[in-house]
């Protein structure tokens, strides 16, 4: 590729992701630069906003990611480019198409007429000397296409039937590799074509689960990412056939009419005739069913990029949730028949003591379980009770309350803990070397009580899938999802910062330019020198050069060390300019670093100097007015109420407060304290109009529900969060009418998805069932 291509394609590519992430080329341009020279998103995101003109850490992992998608597409072009030329084929048209086409599918089509492939029907056909046939059948549209064909019989073609037959096969894969075509059709398809569900015969009760789908049709372009998931997953456990077509009555004649004008058919000759039938048979045999894989491939991939971006969203909410801080925390993994595993550990983390108790069958030592609680809490401060959120929660909750309420003086605060990944960090070879006498379900107890005091640093010890906040996790692209939520971790520690001498490896290895070798090497130094009194010393740490002292150092906080400043996220390398903001307040470093008052009267413009730019300066200033701020909410718990412990216990009207654990494209699920999440559809989170869900919750959040319907047999709760809710209400739905492609009634009608509600005004409580219904299909 010669340097001035090279370099057209580069401006192509920067100018692309420029429109798509809203910046400038020469932004994209020098991101791109930062990235390749090593540069972590963190990094580029805080240090260096002069460079790219402010770009956010979402924007450039936008940019990221459409580089590798767009530089994989070129790389395609070229060798596409390359293979058509070494056939001698390549005019400068064609050339011209390729260079244009936007997408891959749009390469691939103008491709397939060049694209070595096995032998065809078609080219059996051509050997045979039947092109001229078809040739001929196009070129008099009035002969009879038989009599033609008496001319081209011979030894391999017999008979009329078999030269014509052989005749629709050229024309047919003609039409099956005319890009523009396929391009039309594709576009049409995209707009107009039905997805159809359909239980395959004698899967009826193995495949209940799915029994929503088991006579299902909408819009293919209307499909949400959770139904097209589940009913992709329908289809590959062999639960239900798919079929994505257009409308037989409306839409099919309007396809087979645009095959039709790609023959140019138009009047009533025998050639037309013929032809025509044989655009039908093209539609039927082929394109159908290459746009049946087409479109089929990009719902699959449509669904699994928002099933991405729902779980990234809602790791980031749970990993920025707000610490509970450095108390002294007990730690409870509640069970029954094996006991409570009950962990204490001090402020900051650090295993003071274990101990299991027994206050349930078959022992049921209620009181000697409370003797052991009241005795650790009283040799130990304990501030905090942590308790796990799975078997027998209420039931520690309810024995923990009691002894609360007995105890004199100062009283712990008793917390339910989401204990999503306890048991994967458990058993994990981490947890191993991090506490290797102690039992394996001791260890679960122990990471209920440090996730209550920072959640993300006990959180970063689990893989992220392993946590359980997204939908149908296990059906989407496993390297992409596992590279996107790495991004997730990654973004929010940096965004919180790190105690550079409190931190567990495992956190160290999310900083912005380390990873899990340097990690090691810094806690080894750590663990053998003491703690670290400056950043500066990081660079004796083994293997860690200026590069990545450079990447890392704004991110890692020292409190109580030689420089004030190292408790701060300024970076080093601007510590000069810090100085001079200081110098300009005219007294000591350690009284201005708090400050907001004196420091607001500095103007941000006279500090700026060619290396470090307005941005940057107002972000010192920011920094030290508020030294080590962190960026996540403060600290609150959702109360449960008494006497609803099981799903059982729930009456429709009920005013609950709860914990959001997960926020889907169609509402947000809440524990409410009874073992079953509840769900508040997302026609239920507001008395306003909601097109997503995270614009009233995250995960996290604590908030007052009030219950809507309950389904004991099949564990499911309805929530709402409306003022207006009434539970009981029949009315039916208000939905807007909004004609769809058939242009009689709501678009996507037909089948039993649920209804499509133009605004959650008009929805009322009884389409609860089938929300559920639909929505529920993940848990």
């Amino acid at each position: 590729m010669s340097t001035e291509t090279s370099a057209r394609i580069t401006r192509t590519i920067t100018r692309t992701i420029a429109g798509e992430i809203g910046a400038r080329p020469e932004q994209v341009t020098a991101a791109v630069g930062l990235l390749n020279e090593g540069a972590t998103v963190p990094f580029i995101a805080r240090y260096r906003k002069e460079v790219t003109g402010g770009l956010d850490d979402t924007q450039l992992r936008d940019l990221s990611e459409r580089l590798a998608y767009l530089t994989e597409m070129e790389a395609r072009r070229k060798t596409i480019l390359d293979s058509i030329r070494d056939q001698g084929k390549l005019s400068d048209e064609l050339e011209k198409k390729i260079a244009g086409a936007d997408t891959k599918a749009a390469l691939e089509d103008l491709y397939l007429p060049y694209k070595p492939k096995r032998r065809t029907r078609a080219m059996i056909a051509r050997e045979r000397g039947l092109d001229g046939l078809a040739e001929a059948i196009r070129a008099d549209r009035s002969a009879e296409p038989a009599k033609l064909a008496e001319g081209f019989l011979g030894e391999e073609v017999p008979d009329t039937k078999t030269a014509l037959a052989g005749a629709r096969d050229i024309i047919v894969e003609e039409l099956a590799e005319n890009a523009d075509l396929l391009g039309r059709l594709r576009g049409f398809m995209q707009q107009r074509a039905y997805l159809s569900a359909r239980v395959n015969e004698g899967e009826e009760t193995k495949g209940a689960k799915f029994s929503d789908y088991f006579d299902h049709r909408e819009i293919w372009a209307d499909v949400p990412s959770h139904r097209a998931l589940a009913m992709l997953r329908g289809s590959n456990e062999g639960i239900l056939r798919l079929e994505i077509a257009p409308d037989p009555e409306v839409d099919l004649p309007k396809v087979e009419a645009m095959v039709c004008a790609a023959l140019e058919t138009r009047s009533e000759g025998a050639g037309d005739k013929w032809l025509r039938e044989v655009a039908g048979w093209a539609w039927r045999t082929k394109l159908s069913l290459s746009l049946l894989l087409d479109l089929m491939g990009e719902m699959r991939a449509r669904a699994q990029e928002e099933a991405i971006r729902v779980f990234s969203r809602n790791l980031k909410d749970l990993l920025l949730a707000a610490p509970a801080g450095a108390r002294a925390t007990i730690g409870l993994d509640p069970g029954i028949r094996t006991g409570v595993k009950v962990a204490v550990v001090d402020a900051t983390g650090k295993l003071l003591d274990t101990d299991t108790i027994y206050p349930f069958q078959p022992k049921n030592d209620l009181r000697g379980a409370q003797v052991t609680l009241a005795r650790l809490i009283k040799a130990h401060g304990v501030d905090l009770i942590a308790i796990g959120n799975g078997t027998a929660s209420r039931e520690t909750e309810r024995m923990v309350a009691e002894l609360i309420a007995e105890l004199p003086g100062a009283k712990p605060t008793k917390v339910v803990v989401s204990e999503a990944g306890a048991s994967v960090y458990s058993a994990s070879e981490l947890a191993a070397r991090e506490f290797p006498g102690l039992d394996v379900s001791l260890r679960g107890a122990v990471s209920i009580a440090r996730r209550l005091q920072d959640p993300l640093a006990e959180l970063v010890k689990i893989e992220p899938k392993a946590i359980g906040v997204g939908q149908y996790q296990h059906d989407v692209d496993q390297f992409r999802l596992s590279r996107a939520l790495d991004g997730v971790v990654e973004d929010a520690v940096n965004a919180v910062g790190v105690d550079l001498n409190m931190a567990s490896a495992p956190l160290l290895a999310r900083v912005s330019g380390l990873g899990p070798a340097l990690a090691e090497s810094v806690v080894a130094h750590r663990d053998v020198n003491g703690a670290f009194a400056s950043r500066k010393e990081l660079l004796k740490v083994a293997r860690l050069g200026p590069r990545a002292f450079e990447q890392c150092a704004g991110f890692l906080r020292i409190n109580g060390g030689s420089e004030p400043l190292d408790a701060s996220s300024v970076h080093p390398e601007a510590y000069d300019v810090a100085r001079r903001i200081v110098a300009a307040c005219g007294r000591d470093l350690r009284q201005v670093m708090g400050d907001e008052a004196q420091l607001a009267k500095l103007r941000a413009e006279d500090f700026v100097t060619e290396s470090f730019g307005l941005p940057t300066v107002r972000d010192i200033l920011g920094e030290l007015a508020k030294p080590g701020r962190d960026p996540r909410p403060e600290f609150k718990t959702a109360s449960f109420a008494d006497g609803v412990e099981q799903i059982t216990d729930l009456k429709p009207g009920m005013l609950l407060e709860g914990t959001v654990t997960n926020v889907a494209a169609f509402g947000a699920f809440v524990d409410i304290g009874v073992h079953q999440d509840g769900l508040v559809h997302v026609s239920q989170l507001a008395d306003r109009f909601v097109k997503d869900p995270h614009e009233v919750v995250k995960a996290g959040d604590v908030v007052k529900v009030r219950v809507m319907e309950v389904d004991v047999p099949r564990k499911r709760i309805g929530l709402s969060m409306r003022k207006d809710a009434k539970p009981g209400n029949t009315r039916p739905e208000r939905a807007q009418p909004s004609k769809g492609p058939r242009g009689k009634g709501p678009s996507g009608s037909g089948g039993k998805g649920t209804p499509r509600h133009q605004g959650n005004e008009g929805a009322s409580n009884s389409a609860f069932g089938a929300a559920l219904s639909d929505a529920l299909k993940k848990r």
